[in-house]
């Protein structure tokens, strides 16, 4: 599955997303993700910011519960746990490898740059390093593509269906 090009994005998207960062948000080219109340959830950022740098994190989580959430995850060494699984089962490095491949492709497909041709994000293909970036992933791809990312989603405690917005930073 691949997911670009992304649904328009509104001036209201990008305030609210700010807002979860905490620092205006820059090279938005859509919401991949979003809560049940429509508030932003993963952004989709340019592979190259218009500043030049590149960017390789196409899916960036930005819900403040769910990064919350991750960050339990990753501080109680479920990331350490999760690279076992990894090295120690072939079928699951396989599919977290296609991942990588369709994370890649739906990057390139945006824009290609040089300089991160290759890497995607999290530590795909064969480490884990980022949870959010996976559960990212996850969200963006929907279920099954990014299996690292499901499995983090599915035990952080936090999920797009039940909305723990504040009142203020609800979707439209």
């Amino acid at each position: 599955m691949s997911r670009p090009p992304f649904a328009p994005f509104t001036d209201r998207d990008v305030e609210l997303v700010s807002a979860q960062l905490g620092r205006p948000a820059r090279d938005v080219i859509g919401i991949a993700a979003r809560c049940v109340c429509g508030a932003p959830t993963v952004v989709a950022t340019r592979p190259r910011l218009a500043n030049g740098t590149p960017f390789p994190t196409l899916y960036y989580l930005t819900h403040p519960a769910a990064t919350v959430a991750v960050s339990h995850l990753e501080a109680n060494g479920r990331m350490a746990e999760l690279a076992a699984e990894l090295q120690a089962d072939p079928a699951l490095a396989e599919r977290y490898r296609a991942a990588h491949e369709q994370y890649l492709a739906d990057r390139e497909s945006v824009l290609a740059v040089e300089e991160i041709t290759g890497y995607s994000a999290g530590g795909m293909p064969t480490r884990v390093k980022c949870l959010h970036a996976l559960v990212g992933h996850s969200l963006a791809a929907g279920p099954g593509v990014n299996p690292i990312g499901d499995r983090a989603l599915a035990e952080c405690g936090w999920s797009p269906e039940v909305c723990a917005c504040a009142p203020d930073q609800r979707g439209a």
